[in-house]
């Protein structure tokens, strides 16, 4: 339909970033430079642009689920650690590669977000949230209480560096361009979904879903079905992470983390899978930003301690949560719409 139509999703602004020549030139050389940068920058910016790849994937399944869907999922990171711990299990125990043991971490991430996206059918908001809360604690109960032989319990698990070919994917190069890589097929995905008609069927149950039952879309598989997504999502996060520091814990997925998520897609804006990359992109160096400078100022003010940086980061993450969501909660990308608009006018405001 047409962009300006009823079921028009956010993917017509996102496809306006590269909608001319130039653009797709500026987009080639944006891909060109994420190619070059491990060559150009030292390794503590290799190391943090893998885990915003890796981030990325998380929170675009999320912007699915909540941002296109408004299924709100405070439980990403538990359908995250799924993902790693199946693809840590596959990958050591039954000895599948990595291009196996991803993709079928995020399956079975997928079946567990599924899980509780039919519990989304009846239930909506604030006890949603609360539901998928009860996915991350018992994500925590089943790992901690299950047979240290399956999961490792408490004390996780180890993997091998991911070979393809015979070549080992061990320094972190080499796991920055296979982040990379997985990263921009995902985005890809991400963007062919949410402009296909399940895009427009969760823009539609999550404007107004008895609406949208009574105009033919059935809205308990739609719900269900983005949290699939999202989870599945997350599931592939989950594996990346897993090779990348080729060790999973339980306590590297807890709900913090899910609230930073949370925070990205809210600072990027939601229903842009665009905005979900800046929203990473953003939070990611503020967070950097306070671990970077968090040192230096508990060496000049020894008397706060070192949980000063830790405190810190989450009175800021609430704080910016709060400040975006009065002043702007559509987000930053939502600012960019309006600006590019403001431009193309310019100087007709009429």
């Amino acid at each position: 339909m047409d962009p300006a139509g009823v079921f028009a999703t956010s993917f017509a602004r996102d496809q306006a970033l590269i909608r001319t020549r130039q653009q797709w030139i500026a987009f080639a050389l944006f891909i060109l430079a994420l190619f070059v940068l491990p060559y150009v920058v030292g390794p503590r910016l290799v190391a943090i642009s893998t885990a915003m790849m890796i981030s990325a994937v998380v929170v675009i399944g999320l912007q699915i689920n909540t941002g296109y869907a408004g299924q709100v999922n405070l439980g990403q990171a538990a359908f995250m650690g799924v993902g790693a711990y199946a693809t840590g299990v596959l990958a050591t125990k039954a000895g599948l590669p990595f291009w196996l043991s991803i993709p079928l971490g995020g399956a079975a991430a997928a079946v567990f977000g599924f899980v509780f996206g039919l519990s989304a059918v009846r239930i909506k908001g604030f006890y949603l949230a609360l539901t998928t809360i009860a996915a991350q604690a018992l994500f925590h109960f089943l790992i901690l209480n299950l047979p240290s032989s399956w999961f490792g319990a408490s004390n996780g698990l180890s993997l091998e560096p991911a070979t393809i070919f015979g070549f080992a994917l061990a320094t972190d190069r080499s796991i920055y361009y296979l982040c990379l890589v997985v990263a921009i097929i995902m985005a890809f995905g991400a963007y062919g979904i949410v402009r296909s008609s399940h895009g427009r069927a969760f823009v539609a149950v999550r404007d107004d879903d008895v609406a949208s039952g009574m105009m033919g879309i059935n809205v308990v598989r739609t719900k269900a079905t983005a949290f699939l997504i999202g989870a599945f999502y997350a599931g592939i996060g989950g594996g990346l992470w897993a090779y990348y520091v080729r060790f999973v814990a339980v306590d590297q997925f807890t709900l913090f983390h899910s609230i930073w998520f949370i925070a990205m897609i809210i600072v990027g804006g939601m229903g842009s899978v665009t905005g979900a990359l800046i929203g990473v992109f953003i939070i990611t160096a503020i967070r950097e930003g306070f671990v970077t400078l968090g040192p230096s100022l508990v060496h000049q003010f020894p008397t706060l301690g070192g949980d000063v940086v830790f405190a810190t980061m989450n009175v800021f993450l609430g704080g910016i949560i709060a400040a975006f969501l009065i002043f702007e909660p559509r987000g930053l990308m939502h600012r960019w719409t309006i600006l590019k608009r403001s431009y193309r006018l310019w100087p007709f405001p009429y």
